[in-house]
């Protein structure tokens, strides 16, 4: 897409319209410059869940999003329609399209808000605090504006296949708007499978085909953070998981299915 076609405020996304949206130059992809990537679009999508029809005691717990093709960097639409509507638990679709295509569509289980605090509890360990690793240039690895506007801290022990990151970015997801603490958590989870990887990416592609997150409590923002493990199979398949974190500790799990394949056969 011409850049001259971007918008270019300090967002992700600028809202033109009552369900179109205009990516900026941080929405850029990692695989492709003509590309968006999908963790900005996923976070737009949660937005578009959490806000559709809110519904007091009731919160956004799992998301699942597929990857239906090509996202090119240009104006999105964005529909989104509750699918099964109940007292304690719901399902809400939200479905991105480009120039008329569907690209990405997600769903997301809003569940009952209930006091267990009583039996709260997890046996994951927490991370390090983000200070007490170095800073990472991600754009060393990754191309793209949406790379470009990462801070990373990451775990001097990572290797190929498992790593330890935190990030996060000044950028707000939609210019002139606040969102809810899912959508500032959700876009940023799929850059999980940039964290370990486990090859060279100008030699081997391994894009994802999906996203899924579960959280077990709501996240607080700031500081976003993976402990991750990627597995590639002898066939063309891989899977890349990661226990998600927040500054207060563990608060859910990702995981993204992997088409793995020579750099030069991505379609």
């Amino acid at each position: 897409m011409p850049q001259h076609h971007l918008a270019t405020p300090d967002a992700y996304f600028v809202q033109d319209g009552e369900d179109r949206y205009v990516p900026t130059r941080h929405v850029q992809g990692a695989w492709r410059a003509t590309e968006q990537h999908v963790a900005p679009l996923a976070g737009l999508l949660a937005h578009a869940v959490e806000t559709h029809n809110p519904r007091p005691g009731l919160q956004l717990a799992r998301l699942h999003y597929e990857i239906l093709g090509v996202i090119a960097l240009a104006p999105t639409q964005v529909r989104v329609s509750t699918i099964r509507r109940g007292r304690t638990i719901e399902l809400v679709e939200a479905t991105a399209s480009i120039e008329g295509r569907e690209v990405v569509s997600a769903r997301g289980w809003r569940l009952a808000a209930v006091d267990t605090s009583a039996v709260a509890g997890t046996d994951l360990p927490s991370l390090p605090d983000p200070q007490s690793w170095p800073v990472w240039d991600g754009t060393q690895t990754w191309t793209g504006g949406y790379i470009g506007s990462l801070e990373f801290r990451v775990d001097p022990q990572r290797r190929p296949g498992q790593g330890r990151m935190w990030l996060r970015s000044p950028i707000a997801l939609l210019d002139g708007m606040p969102v809810g603490p899912v959508a500032a958590y959700a876009m940023f989870v799929d850059t999980a499978n940039g964290v370990a990887v486990r090859a060279d990416p100008t030699h081997w592609a391994f894009p994802n085909v999906d996203l899924h997150i579960d959280l077990w409590r709501e996240p607080v923002p700031g500081w976003v953070g993976f402990d991750t493990q990627v597995t590639f199979g002898p066939t063309g398949l891989g899977l890349t998981s990661s226990v998600l974190h927040d500054i207060e500790g563990p608060v859910g799990r990702a995981q993204q299915m992997l088409t793995v394949r020579p750099f030069r056969d991505l379609t």
